[in-house]
């Protein structure tokens, strides 16, 4: 079934009540919503990276730096902000399973963090939406590479 798509290059009357009349509900649907998909996202990244770790952790342990260890650890440094630059030696990033296991309860505390708290209102009023929970990678501190 083929769809016609007609493109309209002027605004009717009718477009601009609309857009008064719904256009700041709309743009604030709009950032609520992206700030959920930028959430979902850097979940979604972190707990990528919690897999990675899980794959080092073995050849970090054994001390076996093969193509599964490098394309895993090369993966990993996609995901994760580092402040090793470009030139990494992918034998020496990790010294033991130690360094391995302190960023994964890191990235995991921050999957852990508790969502904000909807606050009690006055009587007659409706309470606000509780916001979403906003997980970020940019939030890693400084010691996350402490090791290097």
């Amino acid at each position: 079934m083929a769809t016609d798509l007609v493109t309209y290059y002027g605004q009717t009357p009718i477009i601009d009540q609309l857009v008064d009349n719904y256009g700041a509900h709309l743009e604030k649907l709009n950032r609520r919503s992206q700030s959920q998909i930028d959430s979902n996202c850097d979940i979604y990244e972190m707990e990528k990276a919690i897999q990675l770790l899980d794959i080092l952790r073995p050849c970090v342990a054994e001390r076996k730096f093969n193509d599964v260890y490098v394309n895993a650890l090369n993966q990993y440094l996609k995901i994760v902000p580092t402040p090793l630059g470009m030139q990494i030696d992918p034998y020496r990033i990790y010294r033991t399973v130690v360094d391995v296991d302190y960023q994964r309860e890191l990235l995991n505390s921050l999957l852990a963090a508790p969502a904000p708290q909807v606050t009690a209102v006055a009587v007659g009023h409706a309470p606000e939406a509780a916001e979403p929970k906003v997980v970020s990678l940019k939030t890693i501190s400084k010691n996350f590479w402490r090791h290097l």
